[in-house]
């Protein structure tokens, strides 16, 4: 077979799935005027992590689980417009690591509404201006994101599904790297490259900014100044700066987890994670017997993390992901029993448990 040949084939199939696909869209579309008629969530993680299982699961062709993904991500996005005008709010500008997160979770053919921090973010969604929000919440390298575990403790807003994204920093510039005087990033960024910034700019000052684009921003604006950014290279392309050397992050498998919020947490998959708040009562022993009830019912706890309560001085707060669905009856049990050494307990949601 000649290569013409090879193409008019690939043409007939094209025409195909462009049919194909027509066809799922209005499928689509009456499944979104049964959900408003019946006053359900348009967006549904636990249906959209079922799918792509059962997709993988069926796949016995050349293309990876990661290429399954990627292509029913934009066709998964392209059901949610047609579902409904679907607004993402995230931390902000353009271009950040949570922007290309949300890009990851919902594709490109929603709107999104960038924040400037992540008050707004949840702000956004709580009066629902937007859908949903995307926040991180922790990285493997640098640890927790405070900003957002705090701002969990007053929100009325659910966590309904996380996003795991491979973060690959880079240094870019629109000067040549030996007349770099000063790097701009964003704190976390700065953790994740400690050990390559003493090693390539151990005399560079190190300014810190809200984000990797605002970085990417003053490295082009300050350029005769001798400024350079570290972030991930689509900041370098909307700022149209070189990129002088690719993934610098100390660690290879450096990846941040981010969350999707919401107003609702999602039903069970049958892989799920589950996360919670809670502060104790103050006195001995309060702790080791909160934890107790997750030991109690074999419950494995994967993070957790204790933040002042800001309510009280000393008191302090306990954010725990565990595994399993809050209507798992083990996890509904253990729930139960930390009720009884708690002197507030908060369920933040549960959500499938992805790797991807």
């Amino acid at each position: 077979m000649n290569l013409d040949d090879i193409r008019r084939q690939i043409d007939t199939i094209d025409k195909e799935l462009l049919d194909l696909l027509n066809r799922r869209a209005d499928l689509v579309h009456e499944v979104g005027v049964v959900k408003k008629r019946d006053g359900l969530q348009i967006y549904a993680p636990e249906r959209e992590e079922a799918l792509l299982r059962r997709l993988i699961s069926m796949n016995q062709g050349r293309l990876s689980e990661t290429s399954i993904r990627a292509i029913y991500r934009e066709i998964m996005s392209a059901a949610l417009a047609l579902e409904d005008d679907l607004k993402i709010a995230y931390l902000g500008p353009k271009g950040t690591w949570t922007h290309q997160a949300a890009i990851k979770k919902f594709g490109h053919s929603v709107s999104y509404s960038p924040q400037p921090n992540f008050a707004d973010v949840f702000e956004q969604v709580t009066r629902r201006s937007a859908d949903y929000g995307v926040v991180p919440i922790e990285n493997s390298t640098e640890g927790a994101v405070s900003h957002t575990l705090d701002l969990f403790v007053d929100s009325p807003l659910h966590i309904c599904s996380q996003i795991l994204l491979r973060i690959e920093n880079c240094l870019m510039a629109a000067i040549p790297r030996s007349e770099i005087r000063t790097l701009y990033s964003h704190p976390q960024v700065f953790g994740q490259c400690r050990a390559w910034i003493h090693k390539n700019f151990p005399h560079a000052d190190l300014v810190e900014v809200s984000s990797t684009t605002k970085a990417a921003q003053i490295a082009q604006e300050q350029a005769k100044q001798g400024a350079a950014a570290l972030g991930g290279p689509l900041a370098a392309e909307i700022y149209g700066l070189d990129l002088l050397e690719s993934s610098i992050q100390d660690r290879a498998t450096n990846t941040t987890r981010f969350l999707v919020i919401g107003e609702k947490t999602c039903p069970p998959t049958g892989h799920d994670r589950t996360s919670v708040l809670f502060a104790i009562h103050d006195r001995p022993g309060s702790l080791v017997k909160a934890l107790q009830a997750f030991d109690n019912f074999h419950i494995n706890l994967s993070k957790i993390e204790s933040r002042p309560s800001k309510r009280k001085d000393w008191e302090y707060v306990f954010y725990v992901d565990l595994a399993g669905h809050c209507e798992d009856q083990q996890v509904s049990e253990a729930l139960a029993e930390l009720h009884q050494h708690c002197s507030m307990i908060k369920l933040l949601g549960s959500y499938p448990d992805v790797s991807e």
